[in-house]
């Protein structure tokens, strides 16, 4: 059985083709630029106007592209569900100078641009024009999606849906939907909404949750019980404690406001079982959820694109290649996500 994981991530997005008659090793990988880094390329290259159509993606650098071609003097227009991409109330998307699209009105003229986090058309384009075969069973995509609740903050509401998931201690496996992806969660529902052509349910999961089960896949990490994995990425820094193969704590912040001290301190709460959500939220991170303490730390995994900030800490750590590749880590997360999920 052959399975296509695509793990989009804020500087890159991440593929595998695994076939599990061959040894994951010698599965096809590819490390390309992020959707919204080449979709904003586009932008600055553009001198006329722009249509924006498509899907609700990763926005990245796209507002701030818009935002300066806008500034040059041009119109950018956006059909009401891809301009979400910018904001999720519209009205902010006024606000900043993008118009939104009217049926009634003939853009002809302009360039379109289509949103999206996952083109599998361009990706077959490439991999046939290697005379290569670009056939699967199963396809697993991950996106950070902080959900959207018009009531709540984006950081209140994320650590509100993962509170309600970890009730109990349970495997990062639970955090992926299979057919099942709640309206909330816009950005994954719209990735379902691009693979809907495909006929296959696919996996979609958070990214976050992914690179979770992908570091417990490494060859180190297999041989401990009780142990902390954390993805130190460009923006947001995710750690679980894990103990019996099920996380019995979680807490997010956002990269930039960490240290090697804060870092540290932030684990060894997150070990002892007595991190709170209101010392992680008043730091400007996302929160903290903790149900049991760990019975010892025997290790930190380590993944992400700026995991050496774990160099600036005493803690015992180790960096996660499943697969022999730390890049590899959402994808090979999300496969065994997807084997686990079938399994049921």
């Amino acid at each position: 059985m052959k399975t296509l994981a695509i793990d989009v991530g804020t500087g890159t997005q991440d593929i595998l083709l695994y076939d599990d008659t061959k040894e994951l090793e010698n599965g096809l990988k590819l490390v390309l630029p992020s959707p919204h880094l080449y979709i904003a390329q586009l932008i600055e290259n553009e001198k006329n106007d722009i249509y924006f159509n498509g899907e609700i993606m990763g926005g990245g650098k796209l507002k701030e592209k818009i935002l300066e071609h806008i500034d040059k003097g041009y119109n950018c227009v956006m059909e009401p569900h891809c301009a979400k991409t910018i904001r999720d109330d519209i009205n902010q998307v006024l606000s900043y100078g993008i118009k939104i699209a009217d049926e009634n009105k003939n853009y002809k003229g302009y360039s379109k641009i289509t949103l999206g986090d996952i083109d599998i058309k361009k990706l077959s384009k490439l991999l046939i024009s290697y005379d290569l075969d670009f056939d699967f069973d199963y396809i697993a995509v991950a996106v950070q999606d902080h959900g959207f609740n018009e009531n709540i903050g984006d950081r209140d509401f994320r650590f509100e849906k993962i509170r309600e998931k970890l009730s109990k201690p349970i495997p990062a496996e639970e955090f992926g939907f299979k057919g099942n992806v709640p309206e909330y969660y816009s950005r994954m529902k719209a990735v379902e909404a691009q693979l809907s052509q495909i006929d296959l349910i696919p996996l979609i999961m958070d990214t976050k949750f992914a690179s979770i089960v992908g570091m417990q896949q490494d060859n180190v990490a297999k041989q401990l019980n009780s142990y902390i994995v954390i993805d130190i990425g460009n923006g947001h820094t995710t750690a679980a404690s894990i103990e019996d193969g099920k996380i019995q704590g979680i807490f997010e912040h956002h990269t930039s406001n960490l240290n090697g001290d804060s870092l540290e301190k932030y684990i060894k709460r997150l070990a002892e079982g007595k991190i709170t959500n209101e010392e992680i939220y008043n730091d400007h991170g996302h929160g903290a959820c903790v149900l049991n303490p760990l019975t010892k730390l025997e290790k930190v995994i380590v993944a992400g694109p700026k995991r050496n900030l774990i160099k600036h800490t005493k803690l015992d750590w180790h960096n996660a290649t499943p697969g022999g590749d730390v890049m590899m880590t959402g994808t090979v997360g999300l496969i065994k996500t997807n084997d686990y999920l079938c399994s049921d």
